[in-house]
Parts: structure tokens; sequence; C-alpha cells
């Protein structure tokens, strides 16, 4: 950004906001841009709220008034024109983002002029910002400094930085990074890259700590330039060891699309990676990612992205070769803890990447995946494979598959007699939020079939038609195929069995289990979730009935196995109410009172 005489007066009624910037950017004696942005000019009108429209009201009312305007062939006078709109309409900037940035446009080459007329020129955040939602359709190379200079501004980081998205993914990543760095762990590597220093960028790469990677892997990479940075030194050890962690947080699409798919380098990065794997030291962290690197391209996301004929299968091959070799043997047993539950997940996960895929047009293969989110964190998944490919993030990008004892344990997805609808993932904010994928199983003869589809993110998928002999066959492994499973799930698992099995168990106690599992961030301890019904169906003044949930905690430190941990939990819950030693949660505050438990503190 070119830099504006500190010394001349600025009048906001006059001023555009892009000079405003470049004047701020300016006069700051580090450079350095706060994270929330160069706020707007004294004088500039509050950002109005009006929040009593629907979608549908809103987004009729703006189009007609910015439509005509976008029209006009005269960008002066179609830029005074939204001026004047933006002050009538009186909406966020948010709401005018998001409904100019699909606005239809009678002349895209008219909106053109005027949008970059109203991001050179503009006065107000509202008229700048519909200018900028425009170039997120319109924008070429000629805008990206004027967006690079509005990003700056407090509430256009987000309009500019999606703008500049298909025109400089590393402007954009940086609004990104410093809007939503609110640790500001990420401050060393953002002024690295504003200052152009490749070398002070490598530095601060490597340095981010492993926990905020998982909430800006792509942009990180992006605004570091990882795959030049890889192109410039492929053999360097820690930036291989960084560009495999961020693959695999960008693989990781828990509650939105995973962001590999995003990524567009992604296929050059993983060559890299894989490529020079064998200069990495052979640690069992590392083993740990590039296992699961291999879980990736095997089952996950990244097995969609556009790859080359047959290198997806080398870049596995590679991988496979390495992990056999002797420099990865695993050593002797580590002590009980962290290390001891890796060699573990190592041990049970090691060959499962590495299964050849069953052949096209045949048959689904389903595959239980624990995938490590994090340092001693890990989720389980079903993953389905279709012809090679993973099924679910293709048709839903919401959240992973749904755990193997709701698709595989009880039968879920065996073709019966009848059509049966089936949850095949649920977005991690649950279904209520941001929605399910649905699909119908029905037999057809000598096929199964699945059509019927409902909740995809995209187009409606086409039914798929698989042998039926094949279909059960490939089921009746999968739901005798327990290697995935680590000590604390396998008592859940056969807790739950157990009271399936006895019934009468729990409702001696007037309870019923909700949830028996493990927690994604504390795998190694069995949890139930049991809620009290009153036997005399109480219920509250809005006529809900009353209830108490209860949580009870396993650990797995207790040195027994599963199957024996599991036997003493159903044996203690049919001697004792579990009522008097698992934790009250939540429920009615009336009804506890009444029965003498003590209500949880805060």
């Amino acid at each position: 950004m070119s830099v504006r005489d500190e010394r001349e007066p600025l009048d906001p009624r006059t001023t555009s906001l892009y000079d405003y910037a470049l004047f701020r950017h300016g006069i700051e004696p580090d450079g350095q841009v706060p994270r929330k942005g160069y706020p707007l000019p004294e004088g500039s009108s509050p950002e109005p709220s009006r929040t009593h429209l629907t979608w549908k009201e809103t987004r009729d009312e703006i189009t007609a008034a910015l439509a005509p305007p976008l029209a006009d062939p005269n960008p002066v006078r179609a830029a005074e024109a939204v001026h004047q709109k933006a002050r009538e309409l009186g909406m966020t900037q948010r709401t005018l983002h998001a409904h100019t940035a699909r606005l239809p446009l009678a002349d895209e080459e008219a909106a053109r002029r005027t949008a970059r007329q109203l991001t050179r020129t503009g006065t107000s955040a509202a008229a700048v910002c519909i200018g900028t939602a425009l170039l997120i359709r319109l924008g070429e190379p000629e805008d990206v400094p004027h967006l690079k200079a509005l990003g700056t501004l407090s509430g256009l980081a987000s309009v500019a930085s999606a703008a500049l998205d298909p025109l400089d993914r590393q402007a954009a990543a940086l609004l990104v990074i410093r809007g939503r760095d609110r640790s500001e762990r990420l401050t060393p590597l953002a002024a690295a890259v504003a200052a152009g220093d490749a070398e002070a960028v490598r530095a601060a790469l490597v340095a981010v700590p492993d926990e905020p990677q998982a909430l800006l892997p792509r942009r990180i990479a992006e605004a570091a330039d990882l795959h030049g940075l890889l192109r410039s030194c492929p053999v360097d050890p820690e930036l291989l060891a960084v560009a495999g962690r961020l693959l695999h947080r960008m693989s990781r699409g828990r509650g939105q699309r995973p962001e590999i798919l995003d990524y567009l380098p992604a296929t050059s990065v993983y060559a890299f990676f894989v490529g020079y794997a064998d200069r990495l030291p052979p640690t069992p962290h590392l083993h740990e990612l590039l296992l699961s690197t291999a879980l990736d391209l095997h089952s996950g996301p990244a097995a969609l992205l556009d790859w080359r004929p047959h290198r997806r299968e080398a870049l596995l091959g590679g991988l496979e070769r390495l992990l056999d070799g002797p420099a990865w043997t695993p050593g002797a047993e580590p002590p009980p803890g962290a290390e001891r539950r890796r060699a573990d997940w190592i041990r049970r996960t090691g060959r499962k990447p590495f299964v050849p895929a069953p052949a096209p047009g045949s048959h689904p293969r389903w595959e239980v995946a624990v995938v490590h989110d994090a340092p001693d964190s890990h989720s389980v998944e079903t993953r389905i494979l279709v012809d090679g490919l993973p099924l679910l993030p293709a048709l839903f990008g919401q959240g992973p598959g749904n755990a193997p004892e709701y698709l595989i344990d009880n039968g879920a997805l065996r073709a019966g007699p009848e059509p049966r609808e089936v949850q095949l993932a649920e977005a991690s904010c649950t279904e209520g939020c941001c929605g399910a994928l649905h699909v119908t199983i029905r037999r057809d003869g000598a096929e199964v079939v699945w059509d019927g589809w409902r909740g995809a993110s995209g187009p409606q998928p086409p039914a798929y038609r698989f042998d039926a002999a094949a279909y059960d066959a490939e089921l009746e492994r999968a739901e005798r195929d327990h290697s995935w499973c680590w000590p604390a799930r396998r008592t859940a698992r056969l807790i739950t069995a157990g009271l399936r099995e006895r019934p009468e168990l729990l409702r001696r106690w007037d309870l019923a289990a909700t949830w028996v599992g493990t927690a994604r961030r504390e795998p190694h301890t069995t949890m139930l979730w049991l809620v009290f019904s009153p036997p005399d169906g109480a219920e509250g003044p809005d006529g809900t009935p009353l209830r108490l949930y209860f949580e009870w905690r396993l650990p797995d430190d207790d040195g027994l196995p599963p199957e024996d941990r599991a036997a003493a939990a159903l044996e203690r819950i049919a001697r004792s109410d579990p009522k008097g030693f698992a934790r009250l949660q939540r429920g009615s505050s009336e009804l506890a009172e009444s029965l003498g438990y003590t209500w949880p503190q805060n």
C-alpha cells in the first residue's frame, strides 16, 4: 500500500475510506494493523441494526434498492445513488454483504465499474461494503490493492477477504488471521508475511503452537505460502512436520466443509510431505502423524481432491513402505500414559489405510476410523467407501459419519424387506441446527439400493445399487471387526450390550441410559448418561415431564480388562441405585430437592 501524507487533514464527509485506510497505515509507527482493524473515521455514522425483517424481506428490499443503480452505465452517478440507497436501507454491513454477494445483476460490466467507484471513492462503510461485496464475483487482479487496504478497516475485513479469495489467497488469509487471532499467537507470522521476509515467515510458521492450527489451518498455510516454502526447501524436517500437521487439521471438517477441499495446492503439498517423509525423525508423534495422513488419503476428504491418475495410490504406497521399514518399527512398550495410548492406536490402525479398495461397482466398504484431533484426543466415525472413494464428505459437509455403534452394531445398514431411512451423518452441532444426511435403504431382488437422499449439501445424489450378496458379506465383516476399539470404548460397548440384554437393571431404579460411550476429548473414560423419570409422571408448570440427568464416569486406569470393568459396572447397577453414586448434572431443581439430591454447583 502507498502512504498518504500524514499532515494532510482528513474530512470524514469527503475523504474516501480507501484514502483513510492508506493514511492510517502510513501513520502507524510499527505498521501493525490492529486485530479488529483501524477504527472508522471520527464522525462516521454508527452502524444501524434492523432485525425485524425476514431473510426474504431483506433480500427483496436490497434487490429493489440496488438493482436499478447497478445497471446504470455511468459509475459516478451509480455510486452516488448507492450511497443514498445504503443510507435509506439502514442495514448492517453483515446483512449488506450477505445479500449483495447474491444480488442478480442485469449488467455485470456496469456493476463492476460501479463497484470499483465505490471501493475507491466511497465515503460510507455501508456503500463501500456493497462495492466490495460485488467484487466477490466481479473482482479482477487490479482490485487487489484496494481490497487489501479496505480490509484493514474495522468491519470490512470479512467482505474484503471474501473478495480477495479468488484473486490473492495470501492477502485474504492474512485478513482472516488478523481478525480471528484472539490469542495473538499468530501475530509474529502475520507480521513476517506482511513484511515479505521469507525466512522470518518460515521461523514464525514452525513456531506456531499446534492448538491454534485447529481453527485456521488452511489460512495459516495460505498466509505463509506453505507451498512456496516447501518448493524452496523440501528437505526441511521442521517445515515438513508443520505441513503434515496443517494437512491433517484441514482434513478434520468438524461442523463445516473440510478445509482440505478448498486448499488449492493440497495435492502438491501432500506430494512434498510424503515424498520427503523419510527425512523426518522416526518418533512416535511423527509416526502417528504419518499414519493419520495415510488415513486421510485412504478414506478421508483428501481422497476427493483432484488427483492425477494413480497419484494418491502412489503416495499411500510410499507411506506404507516407509512405515514398514525398520526405522519406524515400534520399540519397547512405553509406560502407561499418553505414549502407551499412542502406541496402542498405531498398533490398532497400522494396516487400515493400506487395505485395497473393493472393485468399482461391487459393494460399499465400511471402515471405522479413530482419528486423532489433538494430543490424547480423538473421535470415531464410520467411513463409507464407494468405488474406492469416501461417500459422506462428498455429499455432506457439516459433520463426519455417525459412530459405528449407531450405524453398524445395531443393524441400521442392513437391507430388509421394507425400505428404511437411516441417518448416515449429522452436523456436529446437531441435526436441528445444521442438518443431517439421510438415505433410504431397500432390497430390490439381488441388489441393495440406496436412494431417497435427504439433507445432502449439494445436488440430489443419485441412487446407488450394490450386489446384495457382496453387500451383506461386507456388512457382516464390519460387524465382526472390533480391531479399532480401545479399552474404554470396549467397556462402553460391553455395558451397552449388557443393558440391552438385561433391561430390568435400570428399569428397577426408574432410570434409562441416554448415552454410553467415550467423549472425544476424554477418550479413555467410559461415560454413562442416565435419565431418571419419576414413576408418578410428575410434570412441571408448563406440562413437560420432570427429569433428572446423571453422569457416571469409569476411567480405564484401574488395571482391569474391559470385560471385567463392564461386568463390575453392571453388577454395581444390579446391587445399588446409580442415583446414589452417579453425579447429578442437570434437570429439574425442584425434583432434585424433593428427593434429597444435592444440586450441582457451577
